[in-house]
């Protein structure tokens, strides 16, 4: 396979980190490649080490807002800038393996709606110490039921597009600015759930997703992420209003057992309501009764995962 694909780096106040990521873009073994890179009017000095990069490798597309447009839609400018077939997002503090893209393409076909691999989450200067998130057994292709439904259960799937990579259409079509919601909560400016919601809505249109069964994505885990700046629940609180909405729109027969899930989130954060969130009923446009089996269910699930993990800290010391 030879197509082009491009690599999108939305870029905000990244100056110290944001080499290393361009340079994990450039260091692909496969070759017909663009590096798209959208600088949102940065205030620190991101945009001289963009331009750095420029003058040196023309595989490099540079652009800078003039204003901050806002998380979401600076994603949105990278995708108008594109000209690959498939698409590959990496985030500006993220970095990728030099066979990122030549170990996930080839498990492309007309069935298949995305390819992601295993996930390093690092916080230290070495991506290769971390523990290893989002493996399956093995490499190759699997049903996208399965990953819809772990996805919205929230159980050990990826939600972030940077360790995946897609067709550069569905991107277009799936990567929204907005999640409808009832409690007027704004993606565009949180950016919590429309990545997740490219997953889903291509997943749903696929019969398989692929997997390359090791880590070739490497997430880093900083003050300035999103993951870790968002506190009192606001991050699965987010991801589960745009659960919430995939759910009842394209699968409605979970929606009374998702929402068992979402139930044991609002009991769990008590500041939900500062997001609008008190009841399970904020998180869908329609009335929906609980499943109190798989409320059981779940406690039971999640009681299980806290023991495991109790008991491998246990067995460490």
């Amino acid at each position: 396979m030879t197509h082009l694909v491009s690599v999108l780096i939305p870029v905000y106040n990244r100056e110290s980190i944001i080499a290393e990521t361009i340079q994990s873009a450039l260091n692909q073994t496969y070759i017909n490649i663009e590096v798209i890179v959208v600088d949102n009017a940065s205030t620190d000095k991101s945009w001289q080490v963009i331009q750095s990069f420029v003058k040196k490798d023309s595989r490099i597309k540079a652009f800078r807002n003039e204003t901050n447009l806002g998380p979401v839609r600076n994603w949105l400018r990278c995708v108008e800038e594109a000209t690959g077939v498939y698409g590959k997002i990496l985030w500006s503090d993220d970095l990728i393996a030099p066979d990122f893209i030549e170990k996930t393409l080839p498990l492309f076909n007309e069935d298949v709606g995305f390819v992601y691999s295993g996930a390093n989450i690092f916080a230290g200067e070495n991506p290769l110490e971390a523990k290893t998130s989002y493996l399956l057994p093995k490499t190759g292709h699997y049903a996208s039921s399965i990953y819809i439904k772990k996805a919205i259960f929230d159980k050990g799937m990826p939600v972030s597009p940077g360790c995946a990579i897609f067709r550069m259409s569905d991107i277009r079509k799936n990567l929204w600015l907005q999640v409808p919601n009832k409690v007027n909560s704004d993606f565009s400016i949180h950016a919590i759930g429309n990545d997740l919601l490219l997953f889903l809505l291509t997943a749903n249109e696929y019969k398989y997703f692929g997997h390359v069964s090791k880590p070739l994505s490497f997430f880093r885990e900083h003050d300035g992420s999103i993951s870790v700046s968002s506190s009192n629940g606001k991050l699965p609180l987010h991801y589960g209003l745009a659960r919430a909405y995939f759910v009842e729109n394209y699968q409605p027969k979970l929606k009374a057992c998702f929402a068992s899930y979402l139930q044991l989130l609002l009991l769990r954060y008590k500041d939900s309501k500062i997001y609008g969130l008190e009841s399970i009923q904020d998180f869908f446009q329609e009335k929906v009764k609980l499943n109190k089996f798989c409320l059981v269910k779940e406690v039971v699930f999640r009681a299980i995962r806290l023991s495991k993990r109790v008991f491998k800290i246990l067995i460490s010391k």
